[in-house]
């Protein structure tokens, strides 16, 4: 606990120093007093008998949680667990392409450590915490790193489902520390065998699991007799990684060298270049001199992109000082031509950074933006879809439909993310952009607030893509709530390859002479007539032509027709891009098979049940691009439909679901959800009924 507590002050070497000086006086008051019994360092922790012990074995609620001994790594005891099955993540990574290579230039690593790890986020079926840590700014980073002190640190599969969406790798954690980290590393690599052994079993886990590979910190000193089979973990572990997962990455952080000595080097030296040589890359230590990503960046040769300097958020003797400094150490980074990694931006929510959690977020990251630039784009590909849920909130609704006023939270439900510009002291009436509630479909929607004159328009940009349409007209489909005389269309920013032309199109429920010469083509979209959109959203549908064209970026246009006040508010619930001739088409629901088992009754009090429902297509299918699932449950004997929650695998735990007395049986509703983000009808969607027991 006083390490934890310590790590958030003091840097990593000086922990070091601190523990060698605190075991040297600990050895020496054991040899004065042998009678006196000392604690271990964190043993406190582990003293508190009165915390029940966790059994993965016994159906619970699903958590994520890592693995803390080597024994329980070399069984696979892990893939016997309840809680494995749904802590697969179920969206691959959309682009690039297969094998999904890293792109050629200097990257972002961000490297999540908060609070220990496995918080708000370990609740994979989703928490009930609205204020719970999020990151929505996926387009500035390349990969993004699940940190924790445990020794196998796997991602909630929350984080794999956001990042991948994006287009961003996600990479576990295997670390070694302290006296307990030199133990378990002497044993892992007692053998040549015994290492191979270990790398297989990683790569097992990130390829069941779904994340694209390891960061690998040996942070301890090591016998050099040891060397040659931590050589033999790393080469081994890279390659089956990547036989095993196209693209995948082993990165290994700057601490024990080829010497054995825990000694960072800052830098790509001859000490730690042998494991550089046989990984994808090197997360060197945050505490660098100004010339140390140049000097690393001449070692590297063409590999200098692989060479990740790193930046503590916190600022523990980082360059630069971290925090609200971030991004000089960014600048020195990009400017010699590496890439950068950067540790802990949970700093913002973790120090209450003013004025609240979700200004501070945007403020960072747009220091971010600032100096690295944005790094991934979409859409990039079709369907294309957003209703901006930021995977916390205060409601869901499906379809403009509220289905519960309960708080959550689950990062799984992040859809694509807006591309939003933080305006830093906006001007008094200014119109802000805003990610917020009421939603469509999930939790959240981009809302326009503030004075616009009439005529006057506001533009600004809410993606920046890279989609190649082809003969097809594109269609685009997006549903607004708005106030008064507030009105909100599209503008879409095409590039021709062929001609280096721009071509800048609105999509705008209104027509004025303005539109014409402000807009290379204006489009009045159709209202869409559907007796099921919810009361207050109106949802346009056009089609827009550009054969060879390429979308580059989307932008929301806010305008007023003349009126009495110049007050505008516009809210944009969702945006879907499809091919004009595309129909979503959702299995029906007699090709699903629904069952339930674990089922266990609880007649204590109140009747409640838990059980664990399955779900699968009859025929096998398993390329169903669905996006989630919502669970509900009908109590037969009452009128209401009751919202369980969310999943995104085919496998649900409820737990102590509580049955009114009255009710004969429980109709569990299973609404299938596609990427394009249609959903099943209730009374469409597969289900399985249980006889209520008495």
């Amino acid at each position: 606990m006083l390490i934890r507590f310590l790590r958030l002050f003091l840097g990593r070497q000086t922990l070091v120093a601190l523990y060698n000086l605190l075991q040297s006086f600990r050895k020496k008051f054991r040899s004065l007093l042998p009678s006196m019994a000392i604690p271990e360092a964190d043993q406190e922790q582990d003293q508190k008998v009165s915390e029940p012990v966790f059994d993965p074995s016994i159906p619970s609620i699903p958590i994520s949680y890592p693995i803390k001994t080597l024994e329980e790594l070399h069984s696979g005891a892990y893939f016997d667990s309840f809680h494995y099955p749904f802590n697969k993540s179920s969206v691959p990574l959309q682009f690039p392409s297969p094998p999904f290579p890293l792109p050629n230039r200097p990257r972002l690593l961000v490297c999540h450590d908060m609070q220990g790890g496995y918080v708000d986020d370990k609740w994979v079926q989703g928490g009930s915490n609205p204020d719970a840590y999020s990151i929505w700014h996926w387009y500035l980073m390349d990969v993004f790193v699940y940190f924790s002190h445990s020794l196998v640190t796997l991602p909630p599969p929350c984080w794999t489902n956001a990042a991948h969406r994006h287009g961003v790798k996600v990479l576990g954690t295997f670390i070694t520390e302290w006296d307990e980290g030199r133990a378990i590393s002497s044993k892992l690599l007692e053998t040549e065998d015994s290492a191979r052994l270990y790398a297989e079993r990683l790569a097992e886990l990130a390829a069941a699991l779904g994340f694209d590979g390891w960061l690998i910190n040996m942070e301890v000193k090591l016998d050099v007799m040891l060397i040659p089979n931590m050589k033999e973990f790393v080469d081994h572990l890279t390659r089956t990684m990547h036989s095993l997962v196209p693209g995948s990455l082993v990165i290994w952080y700057d601490s024990v060298t080829i010497d054995g000595d825990l000694d960072w080097q800052d830098k790509l030296t001859e000490k730690n270049k042998p494991f550089f040589d046989i990984s994808d890359g090197i997360f060197i230590n945050y505490t660098w001199k100004k010339d140390y990503p140049k000097l690393s960046a001449e070692v590297a040769g063409d590999r200098k992109f692989d060479v990740y300097m790193g930046i503590d958020v916190f600022g523990r003797n980082t360059y630069g000082g971290g925090q609200w400094t971030t991004n000089v150490a960014l600048d020195v980074i990009k400017n010699d031509n590496v890439s950068a990694a950067i540790f802990a931006p949970g700093w913002v929510y973790e120090t209450k950074q003013p004025p609240d959690f979700r200004t501070a977020q945007d403020r960072w990251w747009d220091l971010v933006e600032n100096s690295w630039g944005a790094v991934q784009n979409y859409p990039r590909t079709l369907p294309f879809y957003s209703s901006f849920d930021q995977g916390v909130g205060y409601h869901i609704s499906v379809d403009g439909q509220q289905v519960t006023d309960a708080s959550w939270n689950n990062i799984s439900c992040q859809g694509f993310q807006a591309l939003l510009k933080y305006v830093d002291d906006p001007k008094p009436g200014a119109i802000q952009v805003l990610v917020e509630q009421p939603s469509y479909n999930g939790g959240g929607n981009i809302t326009f607030r503030g004075t616009l004159q009439d005529n006057a328009y506001f533009e600004t940009r809410v993606f920046i893509g890279e989609l190649l349409l082809g003969g097809e007209p594109l269609q685009v489909i997006y549903s607004v709530k708005s106030e008064g005389d507030s009105l909100l269309g599209l503008s879409l920013h095409f590039f021709s390859p062929m001609n280096d032309k721009k071509t800048v199109i609105v999509i705008a429920p209104w027509e004025t002479d303005e539109l014409s010469r402000k807009f290379n083509k204006a489009i009045v979209p159709g209202r869409v007539t559907d007796s099921e959109i919810e009361p207050g959203w109106v949802q346009y549908e056009s089609k827009v032509a550009m054969n060879g064209q390429i979308l580059r970026e989307i932008r929301a246009v806010c305008h007023k027709t003349k009126g009495t006040r110049s007050e505008y508010l516009a809210v944009l619930g969702q945006i879907l891009m499809n091919n004009s001739d595309h129909n979503s088409c959702l299995p029906p629901s007699t090709s699903w098979e629904v069952t339930a088992e674990l089922v266990q009754w609880n007649s204590e009090g109140s009747r409640a049940v838990s059980l664990k429902i399955n779900w699968k297509l009859k025929d096998g299918n398993t390329a169903f691009a669905h996006s989630k699932y919502n669970v509900y449950v009908a109590k037969l004997g009452s009128s209401s439909v009751q919202y369980l929650g969310v999943a995104a695998v085919e496998a649900f735990y409820v737990s102590n679901l509580v049955v009114p007395s009255g009710v004969s049986s429980l109709k569990f509703i299973v609404q299938v959800c596609s990427i394009d983000g249609s959903s099943q009808k209730l009374d469409e969607s597969p289900y399985f009924e249980l006889d209520v027991e008495y």
